[in-house]
């Protein structure tokens, strides 16, 4: 009788120290630390089931990591996991490493993210186009502001000059890859 009086006892106990916040080695409680804090925005938002955005379709090819670090820099991930419509034509790590020596790393720095911003916007078109919805002379209006034509000869289709290699389906819109990065005109 003596141990069943106990049990209530015990498991409140244990139940307190379980949910009680726990502390870093410097005694900081866990909630308060950086890391602790939970990641906000659409770009966050956990789903293994439903089709891939076009941040989470990036995010998943190993030959797109300069674009999603670039992403990150600009603060571009959560608009480009909204809704859309969106056509994103992506470069490709070779693309980036096309560039002058030293770019990508000038343009990651945090002084430079209106430029990058600009440039990475200038990727982006707020509709959805298969390739098959492309045309020679087509011209599209890119978030930046400016604008790309497309080219067609044959089967290759380029932006600018950037060649489509490979086209994927989004839930927000498509992503067409692309073998060099697109400049924007200067304003």
């Amino acid at each position: 009788m003596h141990l069943r009086s106990l049990s209530p006892v015990l498991f409140a106990t244990v139940f307190v120290i379980a949910c009680a916040p726990q502390s870093d080695e410097q005694g900081v409680p866990a909630a308060a630390t950086p890391d602790a804090s939970p990641a906000v925005g659409q770009a966050n938002v956990q789903d293994d089931e439903s089709q891939k955005d076009v941040v989470k379709i990036a995010v998943g090819s190993a030959d797109h990591t300069t674009l999603v670090a670039a992403l990150k820099a600009a603060d571009l991930v959560n608009a480009l996991a909204n809704a859309g419509p969106f056509t994103v034509f992506a470069p490709t790590n070779a693309a980036f490493d096309k560039l002058p020596k030293g770019t990508v790393d000038d343009l990651l720095k945090p002084e430079n993210v209106d430029k990058l911003r600009g440039i990475l916007q200038h990727h982006v078109t707020t509709s959805v186009y298969d390739v098959a919805d492309l045309t020679d002379g087509m011209t599209l209006s890119m978030a930046d502001g400016g604008s790309v034509t497309i080219k067609k000869s044959g089967s290759d289709v380029t932006v600018d000059g950037a060649k489509i290699v490979a086209s994927v389906r989004g839930s927000n819109g498509m992503v067409h890859v692309v073998d060099a990065v697109v400049v924007p005109v200067a304003k």
